[in-house]
């Protein structure tokens, strides 16, 4: 703790100190209460001394969990409970043990030391009293935590461990664990143990041949341990021996003690290991093999404050017979009576029954008797399978495993019972090959073991058929193969080919090899060609790409089906821009000259070709392509009319809607192959906005463009011939009309009505022709501050127009709405606004439409109602006179038929 701090808790403690020593000095006060508070004075006085600061010992009276250390020096001042009723003395009660008491000026504190346990905790009950013993304040249940402090040793669970392992176990395996446990708290690190190796005795070489697992206790073998644990000599007993038996004892006696065995007497196991071993399987304690002194330290070891005890661990070395004879080596094809004993292995166990397993499924030619002998059935064969891996397992009867399975690696020796064997072997060598140069390398291998004599070959040539132009044209590297040239002048004309014998040994057999060695004509003949001159050609201008001009040929006098003999074509002049290419027929060697690309008459009209023709290999030293590897041909174009062409055949161009009219949008470039005049026209102006100059190609606005209307014009530009054929060709022009801010959002109704019933908002719409940015959202507002309504958004096109108090009367009201797109472009607009009493349909008696002037809508349809009842009298009336008089008509033709 900083002094600073310390200093600053040990002057809050001077008003406690004072006081208690004024009730210490005060002469009224008994002699009991007065040696108390001296007592809690020196409490006090060294809780101070060590800067822990009283303000927080102390606090009003009411329900706490204090924490108490435990063994802690009494009298220990707790805590000092304050009350604040007049209290004249306090009372603790509850579990207390005799150990905690409370001061009448509230000081609760510790008579005697408290100890931990697991899940203990002090419940009391502290009240104030008055000074006739009355209860003023309280009672309060305090809680005391009793905190655990490291004081308790760890105790190992044995005064001593024994143990004992085998030798040549392996490292890292446990085979013995010790245990402590620490009375200590154990969710703290006060009982939190590790465990380490103080000694090992003894300690040859100063290196721990034990280790331990630091959290768990288990002891283990170390590296060096495996590596240099020997246990003390002992006899070992076969199955079917009994240990002890005099028989058995007697047959001991004379393997290791009959002179002839010239044993010393210290390395006889019958008398160094009988009498020990039986004697320390008694009491290992007595006389171990090794002794450790091992330490358990809680804290988490290596705290400087930490406690810690000890315990010996003794190690006996036990004999262990199960260790696998390491790798055996056998020759192959070993003569010799079969099953031939190959070694033996021991189990621990004298009762132990052996097995043997393979890894591999092929054949398996070992077998073990019951006493562990491993013996080989049949002959090896190295060529076969080079090493066996044996898998020995030790059983009861039962079939359990008494050990760990054993491998054993059996090496399979070679001999050298092999012939040489070769590869097929075929060369080739050319005509002028400098002597020398190797030919090729004679493939031949040996099955024996790679890298010993019994597979080293060396190499003799033995003929060559056949001997012309000399008998030794070639010699091979006796060690390793290599056919070289020895002598020149090879003609494939006399010989297309050799055939060489060679003997291939390997020390004691020998094989006879054969290679081909094929000669190669060089290539020392040009290409000839048939024709000097192809003469002329003629071809359209417009022929298709791929058609065929003419067919060429060039033959060559070196052997055929060789580099040297083919013929390739090249056009080395003639044709600058590469329009013309040569295909060869591998079969024939005719050449096919062929349009590549396009022709055109104006750019290239003649083509004055000349032709080489090249072999693929290249020429011998002194041998020269001349005029014979030359031919020429002309191919003339026939000029064809052709259409004119437009630099591109598509063209997007972008114009602003509020383009100046008569402004040039874009110009039409075209020309005629041909050099004719030529004239533009236009096909697709719809709305009739555009006009084209026939002569330059300018195109022109000629009325305002309206992106509202269309998007996007689509038109054709035609370039036409004005004489001859008068062919044509054709552009596309997309122009992409940019929105300008021009148009104002509108709204979609103008009028209205709100029933006075409900005061429903009304609904304002508003759309713009324009696009983004010019369009959505809009801002709704009202021109100048209404003290009727007012205009809330809902969305980027929507508004509400809220009515704010209800009127006393139906009224008539136009409201100035005021709405704004995107760019801030609008205008004000009026909104008329019907407020009535309504219908239970929820409409107006009036409509909001109608005045002094005008007739509403009941007053239109009473009018029109009125209207047709008129007519339909009207027509009423008229029938009736029809029929009438139809009637009378009647009357008279009767009367004047009767008189007739």
């Amino acid at each position: 703790m900083p002094e600073s701090v310390k200093r600053s808790r040990i002057k809050d403690c001077w008003p406690v100190l004072l006081k208690i020593v004024s009730k210490v000095l005060f002469p009224g006060t008994m002699r009991g209460a007065h040696l108390l508070h001296l007592t809690l004075l020196v409490s006090i006085v060294s809780v101070c001394a060590h800067g822990i600061g009283l303000e927080d010992k102390k606090g009003p009276l009411g329900n706490l969990v204090l924490d108490v250390p435990e063994a802690t020096p009494v009298p220990f001042p707790i805590y000092q409970f304050t009350s604040t009723e007049e209290a004249e003395t306090y009372h603790v009660s509850g579990e207390t043990e005799g150990k905690i008491s409370i001061s009448s000026d509230g000081w609760l504190f510790l008579e005697q030391p408290l100890e931990w346990s697991h899940d203990k905790n002090h419940h009391l009950d502290i009240e104030a009293w008055s000074a006739d013993g009355e209860t003023v304040d309280g009672p309060y249940s305090v809680v005391l935590q009793v905190v655990d402090v490291n004081n308790n040793h760890p105790v190992f669970s044995e005064s001593q461990y024994s143990g004992h392992v085998r030798e040549h176990s392996p490292a890292g395996v446990p085979f013995l664990q010790v245990s402590a446990t620490d009375a200590d708290d154990p969710n703290t690190l006060n009982a939190q143990l590790r465990f380490s190796i103080v000694n090992q005795i003894p300690n040859p070489g100063n290196g721990f041949y034990f280790g331990i697992d630091p959290d768990s206790g288990d002891i283990f073998i170390t590296e060096e341990g495996a590596e240099f644990l020997r246990a003390r000599p002992s006899v070992t007993y076969s199955r079917g021996e009994v240990r002890g038996s005099p028989d058995v004892l007697k047959k001991k006696f004379e393997d290791y003690c009959i002179p002839r065995n010239n044993i010393p007497l210290e390395n006889n196991p019958f008398y160094t290991c009988i009498e020990r071993a039986e004697r320390r399987e008694v009491n290992l304690l007595q006389d171990p093999d090794y002794a450790l002194v091992v330490r358990a330290e809680d804290l988490g070891g290596g705290a400087p404050n930490a406690l810690s005890s000890t315990t010996r661990v003794n190690i006996a070395i036990v004999q262990n017979l199960w260790v696998s004879p390491g790798s055996i080596t056998i020759r192959e094809n070993l003569e010799g009576e079969y099953p031939m004993y190959l070694t033996t292995v021991h189990a621990n166990d004298p009762t132990a029954l052996y097995k043997l397993v393979q890894k591999e499924r092929l054949s398996f030619p070992f077998t073990i008797s019951v006493d562990g002998k491993i013996y080989v059935t049949a002959p090896l064969d190295r060529e076969e399978k080079e090493m066996y891996t044996l898998v020995v397992l030790a059983e009861d009867e039962q079939g359990v495993e008494l050990e760990k399975p054993m491998e054993i690696h059996v090496q399979v020796d070679d001999v050298n019972d092999n012939r040489p064997v070769c590869d097929e072997a075929v060369f080739e060598v050319q005509e002028n090959e400098p002597i020398g140069n190797q030919i090729g390398v004679l493939r031949a291998y040996d099955s024996d073991k790679e890298g010993t004599l019994n597979s080293f070959l060396g190499y003799t040539l033995l003929r060559q058929k056949p001997t012309k132009p000399f008998d030794r044209m070639f010699t091979i590297d006796q060690a390793n193969g290599e056919i070289k040239l020895a002598n020149k002048n090879l003609q494939r004309k006399e010989v297309s080919q050799y055939e060489l014998t060679f003997n291939v040994t390997d020390g004691v057999y020998t094989t006879e090899c054969k290679a081909i060695i094929k000669v190669i004509d060089i290539n020392n003949e040009i290409p000839v060609f048939e024709k000097k001159e192809y003469g002329t050609h003629s071809v359209p201008e417009l022929a298709e790409v791929g058609t065929t001009l003419l067919t060429i040929k060039a033959t060559d006098a070196d052997d055929p089906g060789t580099g040297s003999s083919r013929v390739e074509y090249h056009i080395t002049a003639g044709d600058q821009h590469n329009l013309l290419a040569i295909e060869v027929d591998e079969n024939t060697g005719e050449g096919r000259v062929y349009i590549a690309r396009p022709l055109d008459y104006e750019l290239q009209s003649i083509f004055s070709l000349q032709i080489d023709a090249r072999n693929p290999e290249p020429l011998i030293e002194g041998v020269e392509y001349n005029e014979n590897a030359t031919t020429f041909v002309v191919i003339q174009l026939l000029d064809v009319d052709e259409p004119p062409v437009f630099e591109v055949e598509t063209l997007n161009v972008n114009v602003p809607e509020n383009i100046t009219v008569g402004t040039v949008i874009m110009t039409a470039e075209a020309k005629d192959p041909e050099g004719k005049t030529i004239k533009f026209k236009m096909e697709g102006d719809e709305h009739n906005w555009l006009e084209l100059d026939a002569d330059s190609g300018e195109l022109k606005t000629k009325a305002a463009l309206d992106r509202e209307t269309v998007e996007q014009i689509s038109l054709i530009i035609i370039a036409y011939e004005t004489e001859g054929d008068k062919q044509e060709a054709e552009m596309l022009v997309d122009i992409q009309l940019l929105d300008v801010n021009d148009n104002h959002p509108k709204l979609q109704k103008t009028q209205g009505f709100i029933c006075v019933q409900d005061m429903t908002p009304l609904t304002l719409t508003a759309v713009d022709k324009d696009a983004d940015p010019y369009g959505e959202p809009f801002t709704f507002s009202i021109n100048r501050k209404s003290p009727n309504f007012e205009i809330k958004p809902i969305d980027g096109t929507s508004a509400q127009l809220i009515l704010k108090k209800k009127p006393s009367s139906d009224l008539n009201a136009t409201v100035p709405i005021n709405i704004k797109d995107n760019a801030g472009m609008g205008i004000t607009q009026k909104f008329d606004v019907r407020i009535c009493n309504c219908t239970k349909l929820g409409y107006c008696y009036i409509e909001p439409g109608a005045h002094s002037w005008k007739l509403g809508m009941s007053g239109t349809i009473g009018i029109l109602a009125g209207t047709f009842g008129f007519i339909i009298l009207f027509l009423i009336i008229v029938i009736y006179r029809i029929k009438k008089k139809d009637q009378q008509r009647s009357a008279t033709s009767g009367e004047a038929k009767a008189m007739l």
